[in-house]
């Protein structure tokens, strides 16, 4: 496995941790379909979220947010619809968050979570 797949899930498996902790149910991981992957659907108080997750070394190359673009929140939020159908889920509400990790080596990784970004 590369290195860039091993941060990756590394990142994957912090915002979860994060998440549970914050009171979040992990519903599903690396949920994917033909159009695409959601990292992270979560569900709070009758709502269900789905996260994109960034990680990142560190923020020589930029900020992991920096990453998601506006095409990508337009088609998690387009994946959210199909997740819903597919799984025959219809919540109150749904939500796309982000989440960002920047794991550099030998330090406890810093996460951020931003809520509602589309």
């Amino acid at each position: 496995m590369a290195r860039k797949d091993e941060l990756g899930r590394y990142g994957e498996d912090c915002a979860a941790r994060y998440l549970i902790d914050a009171g979040y149910r992990i519903v599903e991981r690396n949920w994917r379909c033909p159009d695409g992957e959601v990292d992270l659907i979560v569900e709070q108080a009758r709502q269900v979220v789905f996260v994109e997750v960034k990680t990142r070394s560190s923020t020589k190359y930029g900020h992991p947010f920096e990453a998601i673009t506006a095409e990508k929140l337009s088609r998690l939020r387009r994946l959210a619809g199909l997740w819903c159908t597919q799984a025959q889920v219809w919540p109150e509400r749904i939500r796309v968050d982000a989440v960002a990790v920047i794991a550099a080596r030998g330090r406890e990784p810093v996460i951020e979570h931003l809520r509602g970004v589309f």
